[in-house]
């Protein structure tokens, strides 16, 4: 892709001047690249491992969801799958996908997508310990100086505050512990495009958490059976959305 993934443009200071609303767009086109691989398909897909690193953008810096290498395809029949190991990125995965042998939902998704937009906003990696930025944030907004938090040390300008503001809060609902709780992805576009209301959120627990726990073996399918899947995922549903690459490692087709 012509403009690299998403983490590059966030970190390089040559790309520092991006303009809020563009990255507010990015965010969305994200949003609707899993909105479409969790209920726009014949099967249900859970990608295991969003953030901004498996994001790239085109020429346009039109966002698209990459490496699906940790995949999982699920019937619409079964609510949830069964995980026999961790899957994903310490900062990013939820909590049900940190536990061995247990069952996860495409509610792991939003909670990593929850995640990420706290790194699209702090510009900062949620893996970094020292004053790790989704506990600061949820610390401003609780004292009610969320919106003078994120002008003043955020980089956000005036008229991008209320933007801003919005993406916090809706970060704040995915990454709630109880799957339940956090919103559908379908919710989640309607947030962000202000078709539907963002309530107040409830105490997130991962404040008691830290993204510094120490890195853990993630299950990686063998590259055969994956390719194998993803062609199957094809011949079902040819027309993937203009947000999604299919395939692993960032291979398009």
């Amino acid at each position: 892709m012509e403009n690299g993934s998403l983490d590059k443009i966030l970190y390089k200071n040559h790309h520092s001047n991006i303009e809020w609303v563009k990255l507010y767009a990015i965010v969305i086109d994200i949003a609707n690249g899993l909105q479409y691989l969790h209920h726009g398909l014949v099967e249900q897909i859970i990608h295991h491992d969003i953030k901004a690193a498996n994001v790239v953008l085109d020429k346009n810096f039109s966002a698209k969801i990459a490496d699906f290498g940790l995949a999982r395809i699920m019937k619409r029949d079964v609510s949830r799958v069964d995980i026999s190991r961790t899957r994903g990125t310490p900062g990013y995965s939820a909590p049900e996908a940190w536990r061995p042998q247990s069952q996860v939902t495409f509610k792991c998704d939003v909670y990593s997508f929850g995640m990420m937009l706290f790194e699209v906003l702090g510009k900062r990696n949620n893996g970094e310990a020292e004053n790790w930025f989704p506990g600061l944030v949820w610390n401003q907004f609780e004292n009610g100086n969320l919106e003078h938090y994120i002008t003043t040390d955020c980089g956000i300008v005036e008229k991008d505050k209320e933007n801003a503001s919005i993406l916090c809060k809706v970060a704040f609902w995915c990454v709630q512990d109880d799957p339940d709780l956090r919103p559908s992805m379908k919710d989640v576009v309607l947030m962000l495009q202000k078709e539907k209301l963002v309530k107040d959120p409830p105490f997130p627990s991962f404040y008691f958490r830290r993204a510094s726990s120490p890195m853990v073996d993630v299950e990686v399918p063998r590259r055969e059976n994956i390719e194998r899947e993803w062609s199957d995922k094809m011949e079902l549903d040819p027309m993937y959305p203009q947000n999604i690459i299919a395939g692993p490692s960032h291979a398009s087709v």
